[in-house]
């Protein structure tokens, strides 16, 4: 597959996604999509990857799915390409979560919606003290796509993760790292180093024994998630018909807060 909204690379054992679309703030669309999911089953299939990390061009590392896309999509009633966004952002969490390799978010500036859903989905985040955490969905009339409220709900305990979730407040990254989903914050100008330090150390490690871990993790916390992500695109496929998800994306794209009813 030739990648025009990503940015794949393999070098020294270390698969790298960048996010390639900061014209829009790194949005998820569905050719975005597509290509992330090809790019991490090259990563899954070739043995001279042995680690993979996100990263971002931009100011934004994702805003999660591409609200002007979204508006597009409301204004011709095209449900259709809704529905497939849902469907994909969550075959890429269980992707990631499936993938026996390291997987590794280096994250900078806004991390809302699906793209913090999949920090979730990753082993390790490390975030700059720019990066801030936002389970977006709630302001445009949605639940959490990606395996959010599944992945939220281990990460954080399940009291904080449906706060999280119904206020859409953001996280710093230093509260993050309290919570338990950040591994290391750093300044931004030494977030690339700090970064490569970490996944060239995972790049040589023990092959079998991190498959093995996350063999024996999927077996402990997340057997049922499969099941969990049928429910979870059913009911988003829901709300994405509703008219409080249009009047979201309506008072979003005109900058006012929405008139949910």
């Amino acid at each position: 597959m030739t990648y025009q909204n990503i940015i794949f690379s393999i070098e020294n054992n270390v698969a790298t996604i960048t996010f390639n679309r900061p014209e829009v703030q790194n949005g998820f669309n569905v050719p975005m999509c597509q290509e992330i999911l090809d790019a991490i089953r090259v990563v899954k299939e070739t043995d001279e990857a042995r680690v993979l990390v996100f990263k971002a061009e931009g100011k934004v590392f994702s805003v999660g799915g591409d609200l002007t896309e979204m508006k597009r999509a409301v204004e011709e009633d095209d449900t259709e390409s809704l529905f497939e966004i849902t469907h994909l952002v969550m075959e890429i969490s269980l992707a990631m979560k499936h993938l026996p390799k390291p997987v590794v978010m280096c994250t900078d500036g806004a991390v809302a919606g699906a793209a913090f859903n999949m920090v979730l989905a990753a082993d390790m985040c490390v975030a700059s003290t720019n990066s801030r955490f936002i389970q977006a969905f709630v302001n445009v009339g949605l639940a959490p796509d990606a395996g959010g409220m599944y992945l939220l709900s281990r990460a954080v305990g399940i009291n904080r993760a449906m706060q999280l979730a119904m206020t859409g407040e953001a996280v710093t990254a230093e509260k993050g790292k309290e919570y338990g989903f950040v591994y290391k914050v750093c300044e931004p100008e030494i977030l690339e180093r700090t970064t490569n330090r970490l996944v060239q150390r995972l790049a040589k490690g023990p092959v079998h024994s991190f498959r093995a871990m996350k063999q024996m993790m999927w077996a402990s916390f997340f057997t049922n998630f499969e099941e969990y992500a049928e429910l979870e695109v059913k009911i988003q496929n829901s709300l994405g018909g509703t008219e409080d998800f249009r009047e979201g994306v309506r008072a979003f794209a005109e900058g006012r807060r929405p008139k949910f009813k």
